[in-house]
């Protein structure tokens, strides 16, 4: 599913305050700035990390919960100018739909004003992982264990920095991955950028069906 940003004004925000999402103690006014920006998860372009408070993402998280769905990761990136927000939203028993990227889009814009953990206009996305997800939690790598994974390392990790293969498994600080030579990687987690799905990797290494005449 493709991220939903969504774009509201006063009048409309402060009728959702009333019907969606009750936040009394708090002053709503949306800056918003629907521009493109650039992602880089957990940092900005300066290179200094950039949180949410932690009750607002536990707030988040349970928003995502009342839905139906889980909240497995909050990104924050952008610039100091222009920041954003996306929260990325799984469901283990089907598939995360349009409604409800939408449902929580809603909800979740509505707490971001009342925190309004930036001092100036932000973007705002909700979207599903993708086929390509990335894994966050410990949880993931159980779920994905044996299946073909892209590993990309941090600036400094000496070439290659990028390691495709099997994902054998995560524990005691790395990540084990087997590449398709039968070579075990093991991994630091601390030089490792991100790990993602790589399922053109699986459709490459499936037996193909001969054609012709048996």
């Amino acid at each position: 599913i493709a991220p939903r940003a969504l774009n509201h004004n006063r009048r409309t925000l402060a009728h959702e305050v009333e019907t969606v999402y009750k936040e009394p103690d708090a002053a709503f006014e949306r800056k918003w700035d629907p521009g493109p920006t650039f992602f880089s998860t957990q940092t900005s372009r300066r290179g200094r990390d950039v949180h949410l408070p932690e009750e607002l993402v536990a707030r988040l998280g349970r928003l995502a919960e009342s839905e139906g769905v889980e909240l497995v990761a909050v990104e924050v990136g952008g610039t100091a100018r222009k920041p954003m927000v996306r929260l990325v939203l799984d469901r283990e028993a089907g598939a995360v739909t349009l409604a409800d990227c939408e449902s929580v889009s809603r909800q979740a814009s509505v707490l971001l004003d009342a925190y309004d953990p930036f001092p100036g206009a932000f973007t705002f996305e909700v979207s599903s992982p993708g086929m390509e997800r990335k894994l966050y939690q410990e949880k993931d790598f159980l779920r994905f264990a044996g299946r073909a994974v892209r590993v990309r390392m941090r600036p400094g990790w000496p070439a290659p920095r990028v390691i495709e293969g099997v994902l054998e498994g995560r524990g005691d600080g790395e990540i084990r991955v087997r590449d398709r030579a039968g070579a075990m990687h093991r991994l630091p987690e601390g030089d490792v950028f991100e790990t993602r799905l790589a399922p053109r990797l699986e459709h490459e290494s499936a037996p193909r069906k001969q054609r012709g005449r048996v």
